[in-house]
């Protein structure tokens, strides 16, 4: 990457953190008793890091947490050999480079004594107070409770530490701030127990920093998990950047001197920064759209930081002047940030010799807050300058009220855990209030989880929407820009139905909070009728022994339990009425493509475009009903933790042979006159039609061609895209799912 060019700036009315070091302040020195310790060499650089932005009389409180650990933890051994003090001493240097306040660095410092020494709560509490005793309490694990297994104490141990972030957000600073000294020593365990702790990483611990905002912990998480998850393919996958970084040299220099010199002609002080590509960005963009490291590779990105709001927006038209921005490809996050309160403005343009350009303009106060997140408020409070509520601030504090609404309703430890983990990976979509006010919800949000976000009230009275003033079913997912209005009414109640559709862990908590207060008669009705309407028959046409069957399959020990738990969301209708009715098909079924479904309706998912041929599987959508995928389709990898979701099915030859299903596929080509007219023909001869197309630049001689071909089954496609593969100048034609 080429080398920074800094241009120092103030943004108004923000600290401009980067450029300030703060000068240290005078320190007491240590006392002898730290200064005696064997182990003061590993804790002198916390000290002194320590003593740059904290007060004089904070360090003696930090000294003595030292040497309690210190004390606590003589003897132990970490699995590399070296004394233990090393861990506890490198987390307090993670929190202290965050600038984080004294009582976490001493939290920090003591985190493992309770669970791991001599010393208990009561000697924390006495010594140092209540507040490093609760952090210090919310990231030490349940170990000394018996679990049934070892998944139900992770369970648990989670919940703990995400109830106490509810109650002080600087837990879960250091319980980050511990997994990340603990991922960056993991060489030293057993190859197992280095895979488990890498996955927990990048499933739970680098999307907790991300929700956060904090992205130099996040990003870091990801890297480190990667590499321990993956040894192999990150050692290539490195080794290959490595390589590229030296080929692109030339190129990066050229546009950013191209672009600083643009905003020395508009007099506008900026730092202009090439962005390096990280390497597990790489690896999740090969593995999800299935694109080659070159692809990937050729994209070169740039970061412009200025002083003010007004600036970015001024680079930004000053950039779309000097290259040419593709269309549809620009994001406005400053006005509309992201869930975790990033914001920039993110353009992708063509720069010179048709390469392809990203960049981001931001302020340095918004860079500082995607770096930190919620914990650059204590750098705030450091200089002085604390602003009243940042982004972060409010995303975070808005997740923990609805966690603390979860935790209320959920009936135990693993149910908590799946709504919290809905809440981490929100691709989310942005809507309106007839007012103006926006709303952030997770991509496949209903008009439900957006009157439950408004107001757990007007979602529990909630009896319709209108979006874009128009009436709009309340189980349909709603998209991104659309305005919203929620129609209420006194003597409304929450349905059962909604939990089909809801996403939001909020709306599906409250809903399932208000079924379990009803009496048990009122849920078995429900419960039945919702069965019933799913059923192609009806129910007392059963046979008593499928329904046996089917009771002791669920462990219900009769009908109306059954019953009682469909209408709490605890099984899914669809697979008690696909149980019931299963080795007896329809006749409406045997006339479907697809074997398997009992006769339930079904779609094709989008994502892979599934045609005959392929190995599939049925997955049991909220909303959606059942989704036909590809059995390896990336969106779906949880075939073996939620065998309740899926269903096995099978294509029926004998009906798809009379019938088209669509697919897409990926051209890369080199441009010439009538090449797009010899392709559509070439679809025809095969016997095929285009049912859309749409082209983009790859590069200055290369294009890409997206198709949506009809086809009857693989042996079809593969005749089509041979058909096409021989047209001259075609490069490389490919399925894409």
């Amino acid at each position: 990457m080429a080398e920074d060019s800094w241009t120092s700036v103030k943004p108004a009315g923000a600290p401009h953190i980067a450029a300030v070091k703060a000068e240290p302040h005078q320190a007491p020195p240590a006392p002898a008793s730290v200064l005696s310790s064997p182990n003061y060499p590993i804790y002198q650089p916390l000290r002194e890091l320590c003593c740059s932005y904290l007060e004089p009389d904070q360090i003696p409180l930090i000294d003595k947490a030292f040497y309690t650990a210190d004390r606590a933890h003589d003897g132990q051994k970490r699995a590399s050999g070296e004394p233990y003090i090393i861990h506890p001493v490198a987390v307090a240097t993670i929190i202290a480079q965050m600038h984080l306040d004294t009582e976490s660095i001493e939290a920090a410092l003591l985190h493992d004594v309770v669970e791991d020494t001599f010393i208990t709560q009561e000697d924390i509490e006495r010594d140092f107070g209540h507040a490093v005793m609760e952090l210090v309490n919310g990231v030490t694990k349940l170990d000394k409770l018996r679990f049934h297994d070892y998944r139900e104490a992770q369970a648990e141990n989670f919940r703990k530490m995400i109830l106490a972030m509810t109650r002080d957000i600087r837990v879960i600073l250091i319980k980050l701030a511990d997994r990340t000294h603990n991922m960056r020593t993991l060489g030293n365990l057993r190859p197992d127990k280095r895979k488990r702790i890498a996955r927990e990483t990048l499933d739970v611990f680098a999307p907790i920093a991300n929700r956060l905002g904090i992205s130099d912990i996040k990003v870091e998480l990801e890297e480190l998990g990667l590499a321990a998850l993956y040894p192999l393919r990150y050692r290539v996958l490195k080794s290959a950047v490595i390589k590229a970084r030296n080929n692109r040299k030339e190129v990066v220099n050229t546009i950013l001197e191209a672009i600083k010199k643009r905003l020395q002609e508009v007099h506008i002080p900026a730092r202009v920064l090439g962005r390096e590509k990280r390497i597990y960005s790489i690896y999740m963009k090969m593995v999800n759209k299935e694109l080659q490291f070159r692809e990937i590779m050729d994209m070169y990105g740039f970061r412009i930081v200025v002083q003010d709001v007004d600036t970015c927006y001024r680079v930004l038209g000053q950039m779309h002047n000097l290259f040419k921005p593709k269309p549809g490809l620009f994001k406005d996050y400053i006005a509309i940030p992201k869930i975790n309160g990033y914001q920039s403005l993110h353009t992708s343009l063509v720069g010179p010799h048709g390469v392809p350009i990203e960049i981001q303009i931001r302020t340095e106060f918004m860079d500082q807050m995607s770096a930190r997140g919620v914990a650059a408020h204590w750098s705030y409070k450091e200089y002085g300058s604390e602003p009243a509520s940042t982004a972060a601030q409010k995303n975070a504090q808005r997740w923990m009220k609805n966690i603390i609404d979860l935790q209320q309703s959920a009936s135990s430890s693993q149910e908590f855990i799946e709504g919290v983990k809905t809440d981490l990976f929100p691709d989310a979509i942005y809507v309106f209030t007839p007012e103006g006010k926006i709303y952030d919800l997770p991509a496949g949000a209903t008009p439900v989880d957006f009157a439950y976000a408004v107001h757990s009230d007007i979602g529990q009275h909630c009896i319709g929407a209108r979006v874009n003033h128009r009436m709009f079913p309340l189980s349909r997912a709603l998209q991104s820009g659309q305005t919203v209005e929620i129609l209420t009414a006194p003597n409304a109640q929450p349905s059962a139905m909604w939990l089909s559709s809801a996403v939001t862990s909020k709306a599906r908590s409250k809903i399932r909070q208000y079924l379990k207060s009803l009496r048990t008669r009122e849920c078995v009705l429900i419960g039945r009728r919702l069965l019933q309407n799913t059923l192609k028959m009806r129910l007392d046409e059963i046979p008593k022994d499928k329904i046996a069957t089917v009771l002791k399959e669920f462990k219900e020990p009769d009908l109306d339990s059954l019953f009682a738990d469909i209408a709490l969301g605890n099984i899914l209708t669809v697979i008690v009425a696909q149980r019931l009715q299963g080795d007896k098909p329809g006749a409406d079924e045997k006339k479907l493509p697809i074997i398997g479904t009992g006769g339930l309706p079904f779609t094709f998912a989008q994502c892979c475009q599934p045609i005959p041929g392929d190995h599939i599987i049925a997955h049991i959508t909220p909303g959606k009903g059942l989704v036909i995928h590809n059995y390896n389709c990336s969106n779906i990898r949880d075939q073996d933790k939620e065998p309740d979701k899926f269903l096995s099915v099978e294509w029926d030859q004998s009906v798809t042979a009379n019938m088209d299903f669509q697919t897409g596929l990926r051209i890369e080509l080199e441009n010439r006159q009538g090449i797009l007219s010899e392709i559509s023909n070439a679809v025809d001869l095969a016997g095929s039609r285009i049912e859309s197309i749409n082209s983009e630049i790859k590069d200055e001689n290369t294009y890409i061609i997206r198709l949506t071909v009809t086809v009857r089954d693989r042996l079809h496609l593969a005749a089509v895209m041979r058909r096409i593969k021989a047209i001259p100048n075609v490069l490389r034609i490919f399925r894409q799912r």
